[in-house]
């Protein structure tokens, strides 16, 4: 199993009004919701994933809620499109080095 450190998504959830936790970002911003609702008449318990205003999807777990909020908010930090070693270059000829041409 790896290892998890010390910190966990579930540490930025702020939970208020009561069944509600708001993610924060470290800058104080809030980036996402998750709500506890009872489910199959009240015997099961699921948790509703929100980033706003989208609905990221149902967990079963708080911890499982706020990894998933996280992973997304995580994502949306990174970088969009395709990998840039290929510079539009299918065959791969474009990422090879050519020797210099000597001169005749």
């Amino acid at each position: 199993m790896e290892d998890r450190g010390d910190w966990h998504p579930i540490l930025a959830a702020v939970e208020g009004p009561t069944g509600t936790w708001r993610m924060i970002a470290p800058d104080g911003s809030q980036y996402g919701t998750i709500e506890i609702r009872r489910v199959m008449n009240g015997d099961d318990v699921r948790y509703r994933v929100v980033r706003r205003g989208e609905v990221l999807g149902w967990a079963t777990t708080l911890r499982e809620a706020c990894q998933r909020v996280h992973r997304v908010y995580i994502d949306a930090h990174g970088p969009r499109g395709g990998a840039v070693a290929d510079w539009g270059e299918l065959t791969g000829r474009g990422r090879r080095a050519t020797a210099p041409q000597s001169p005749k």
